[in-house]
């Protein structure tokens, strides 16, 4: 039985609550425990025979709780409801998405492993990593797992992830950059020092003279000076080497630690008890060229994904809010919708909204592409990041956090180039089996030169390790999409999956949609035909006053096009939904409206011809007729070269539109379309673009509305404009925000150039291989050259890569 009067826990110390019904057998003794959790632990060393662990400590054992490292009880914080409001975005099955910063990525390799390691938890959808810029986006089904589960899952196999923050990842960079140049320096200075008396070494093998305790002094020295390159520079080498094998990958710096490893150990060997050759000169000189392959490399991915950062830090940290006529600085994390706010010239627009008070011109450049400002006025919207250049703007929050334009598009752009186009995922699985096969060609290689020259077998097998390190195979394609999505972004043209550009460069037919993408989408006024004596400025005038309570776009329209209202009272109006606008003026009815509803009380019009391509509105005075308004929708002004464009590259265009006969064909012979189909439905458009695809095109579509939706879907490839839909965007594999058509061309060559780039980078890593291997296998390349050469490959993809950043 338990001692009664025991008041403390015997395993942890603290005093055992009243009624505590928690007892462990510890050496035939039922030991009094205060809580369940002392309990399972105490029960755990019994079961595993170490109850002579209580004989030997030194005081109470740590509760369960407190064994809990303090990193792993902040992601708990990320579970919460209100903190998740600020970076994650939830859909309407409870599917969460959110975006990541990983610290500890080196290479390649550790994107793949993380990767392979989150997609097998239960509730895990989706897991990419961007290897450029260390971002990671994740899906996740919350009812299965919790957000804390993947950062802890993540912090398992030893790496930090935590949601994506502006601030924290510049330090991230600043502090990846400073680590690196320090690992680079000591792996210089001490490959520059040990170089110099592998030299004196080298020459000592040629004289026999020499005594042999001061070829003894030099290997010391040269031991002494490795050390620091192999256990500080070289580190992550081998940290990232081991995380791969805990795993059971075999990753990248699995051969390269298995490499600089084996050649220091056999290299003190040698030191201390004597033996033909040291190789610290090839262990630093690898260690070197690696590192500063490493470097250039990061600084080169830093540069890539700079299209996302410089659009995060378009926002301000700061805002201008007015209350109650007070004129408060505040944080823009603490805005809400329906705040009001000041904006001064030359101030950056904080949040989306729109304009209360006030005309100014606002630069847009770095969101759309547009170099010339956008006049604003009253009830237009401002977009984030945007710039105020002439006059104050009073605006009203609409829009805040994750809902803004311009976190939009950081989370379209990230989702791009976290995705990997099936060329990307082909050269990771054949990187993965090439490791495989370089241990193994390592492996025959150093047993067929034992058998026939043990001298050479060592330092031949080495050479193998290190020139066949597959990392310029890995980089071939994520540094190349990285820096023509960041390219393409600063155009105004945003890529939102990781494929389009893959299949834009293999895209044989461009389909466009009519209104709002090869046209404005917004009415104009073409002409204005006058009768009975009527001037052109006073039926507009009139037509005004007509449609002055009216918010119908053809409104619009004419109210934009007259100078001023007719003076006149108007003694009734009546609405016609779908007709027009009926009112008595001075005793007179008037109408304006649909020609049908028009001629109902003036009577048909004669000597007029109606034209099919336009909108015609007409207006009467009792049975007199006054004015007919033409109204079309205006073609973007790029529209026919691009289409000329397009025709040059071998890609065949096609028109699909809902609208008339007369109004399709008229745009369609304005661009030189040949191909087009007027009165389509979103489901005869489908149909149309899969009967594409069956006879082998690869399908490109361009549109803007909701029922633009299920075709953009649908396409190999699609582009949504700018202004179109939410559901567009959505749906859409890129999305053109400059609304610039002669875009959609520089997307085109861009795509094309960088699956170039793609195949070059990847046609150099596989010859350099080919090459490279027989070489060092026959003996013919030494340890510290084929360092050179695999640093060297590297650096050739990369700086390929980053010709895409060119304009």
């Amino acid at each position: 039985m338990s001692d009664k009067t025991q008041q403390s826990c015997f395993h942890c110390g603290l005093p055992v609550p009243q009624g505590s019904h928690y007892h462990v057998d510890i050496k035939g003794e039922d030991r009094d425990m205060c809580c369940h959790g002392c309990q399972a632990v105490a029960q755990a060393i019994v079961d595993g025979g170490m109850e002579s662990f209580y004989d030997h400590r030194e005081g109470p054992s740590r509760r369960p709780e407190d064994l809990i490292p303090e990193q792993l009880e902040k992601f708990d914080l990320y579970d919460q409801e209100k903190l998740q409001q600020n970076f994650v975005e939830v859909d309407e099955s409870n599917v969460k998405t959110a975006s990541l910063i990983l610290e500890g990525i080196t290479c390649a390799a550790c994107v793949w492993l993380n990767e392979r390691h989150v997609k097998a938890l239960p509730g895990v959808l989706e897991f990419q990593v961007n290897y450029s810029t260390h971002r990671a986006r994740v899906r996740w089904d919350d009812s299965q797992l919790q957000l804390s589960d993947i950062l802890k899952a993540i912090s398992a196999i030893g790496y930090i992830a935590h949601p994506f923050d502006t601030s924290r990842q510049e330090e991230i960079y600043k502090k990846e950059r400073k680590l690196a140049l320090r690992r680079l320096a000591v792996a210089g200075l001490g490959a520059m020092q040990v170089m110099m008396l592998a030299a004196a070494l080298y020459a000592m093998d040629y004289d026999v003279g020499v005594d042999e305790s001061m070829r003894d002094f030099f290997r010391w020295i040269s031991m002494f000076l490795a050390t620091p390159v192999i256990f500080y520079s070289a580190k992550s080498f081998f940290v990232t080497a081991w995380r791969d094998i805990k795993s059971r990958q075999l990753g990248m710096d699995v051969p390269v630690a298995l490499a600089i490893g084996s050649a220091y150990s056999a290299s003190v060997y040698t030191t201390i008890f004597g033996g033909p050759d040291v190789y610290f000169d090839s262990v630093c000189m690898f260690a070197f060229f690696l590192l500063s392959s490493r470097f250039l490399e990061m600084g080169a991915r830093h540069r890539a994904g700079q299209a996302a950062e410089e659009l995060i830090r378009l926002l301000p940290a700061v805002a201008t809010r007015i209350r109650e006529s007070n004129e408060d600085i505040v944080a823009v994390d603490e805005l809400s919708p329906g705040d009001v706010l000041l904006v001064k010239p030359g101030e950056t627009v904080p949040i989306d909204g729109h304009v209360l008070e006030g005309v100014s011109s606002v630069d847009e450049s770095l969101l759309t592409g547009e170099s010339m400002p956008c006049v604003k006025n009253a009830g237009d919207e401002l977009t984030g990041g945007s710039v105020n250049v002439e006059s104050p703007l009073t605006m009203q929050v609409d829009r805040v956090g994750e809902d803004t334009v311009v976190s939009g598009i950081v989370r379209l752009l990230d989702r791009a180039q976290t995705e990997k186009p099936s060329i990307a995922r082909l050269a990771d699985r054949v990187a993965a089996w090439f490791v495989f096969a370089i241990l193994l060609i390592a492996a025959v290689v150093a047993y067929w030169w034992w058998q026939h020259d043990p001298a050479h077998a060592f330092a031949i097998t080495l050479s193998v390790l290190v020139v066949t390190c597959p990392c310029a195979l890995s980089l071939a394609t994520p540094v190349a999409i990285t820096a023509a999505t960041g390219s393409l972004t600063k155009t105004g043209l945003v890529t939102t999956r990781g494929h389009a550009l893959e299949t834009l460069a293999k895209a044989t037919h461009f389909v466009f949609d009519k209104t709002g993408t090869l046209t404005q989408g917004r009415l104009h006024l073409a002409d204005v035909k006058t009768f009975n004596g009527m001037s052109k400025e006073q039926v507009l005038q009139l037509a005004t006053l007509l449609e002055s309570r009216s918010e119908h776009p053809v409104a619009m329209v004419l109210n934009k096009a007259a100078e001023k209202q007719a003076a006149m009272a108007i003694d009734s109006l009546i609405s016609a939904p779908g007709k027009g606008v009926e009112a008595v003026i001075e005793g007179e009815v008037y109408r304006i409206g649909n020609l049908p509803f028009v001629t109902e009380l003036a009577g048909e019009l004669e000597g007029f011809e109606i034209h099919k391509t336009v909108t015609s509105v007409g207006m009467c005075r009792g049975n007199q007729w006054l004015a007919v308004f033409e109204l079309e929708d205006e073609i973007r002004q790029q529209a026919a070269d691009v289409i000329n464009e397009l025709k040059r590259s071998g890609i065949t265009v096609a028109l699909l539109s809902g609208d008339a006969k007369e109004a399709v064909s008229n745009t369609a012979e304005k661009l030189g379309i040949s191909e087009y189909l007027y009165a389509q439905s979103p489901q005869q458009k489908l149909e149309y673009i899969r009967k594409l695809q069956v006879d082998g095109g690869v399908v490109a579509m361009v549109g803007d509305g909701v029922n633009d939706a299920p075709v953009l879907s649908g396409a190999n490839v699609s582009f949504a404009m700018g202004s179109g839909t939410q559901l567009a965007h959505a749906s859409a594999d890129m999305v053109l925000l400059s609304e610039q058509l002669d875009h959609l061309v520089t997307g085109v060559t861009m795509a094309r150039k960088t699956l170039t780039i793609i195949k070059q980078n990847l046609g150099w890593a596989i010859v350099y291989n080919l090459l490279a291997l027989p070489l060092a296998a026959s003996g013919m390349i030494a340890p510290w050259m084929a360092a050179l050469g695999m640093s060297s490959s590297s650096l050739v993809v990369v700086v390929n890569a980053l010709r895409l950043r060119k304009k």
